[in-house]
């Protein structure tokens, strides 16, 4: 039982490291893909109307 007090705070260490670098990522707009943007908007193959 003793083994928990040192795992949970190993383990939300570890989270916050993990929603830092997600943060940092988003606000350094590494997601961001305004290329694909570009080249989609001129593609034949997208259909704004799918099958059902």
């Amino acid at each position: 039982m003793s083994v928990l007090s040192y795992l949970i705070p190993i383990s939300l260490f570890l989270g916050g490291i993990g929603l830092v670098g997600f943060l940092y990522t988003v606000r350094s707009n590494q997601y961001d893909d305004p290329e694909g943007d570009a080249r989609r908007i001129l593609n034949d193959e997208w259909d704004d109307h799918p099958k059902p």
